[in-house]
């Protein structure tokens, strides 16, 4: 049965099932803030290792919060920022890597 989901708070959408997960809305807002800059570094050639390390670190936090979410709120936000970081780091390694 289908049911209406409130919102109230800007987070309600990660905590649909009506509890609080402070630590899995963590791990997702810092997947899609270090994926965000991941990707928007990709475009410049000269930031490589910013968006690598974004870019993996991203990849990390959004594995370990994919691990222990709890809500498909959580979830679908992580997958948006593990994609992102993804491509930042993808594209970082390929103008130069890790390392300078």
């Amino acid at each position: 049965m289908a049911q209406a989901v409130r919102w109230n708070h800007p987070l309600s959408y990660l905590n649909t099932d009506g509890k609080r997960h402070p630590v899995e809305n963590s791990f997702a807002a810092a997947t899609i803030v270090l994926g965000l800059i991941a990707a928007i570094s990709a475009w410049w050639p000269g930031l490589h290792v910013l968006g690598s390390w974004t870019g993996l670190v991203g990849i990390l936090t959004g594995a370990w919060g994919q691990y222990i979410s709890a809500t498909t709120g959580e979830r679908f936000v992580m997958i948006i920022g593990l994609g992102a970081a993804a491509v930042g780091f993808y594209l970082g390694v390929a103008h130069g890597g890790l390392v300078p």
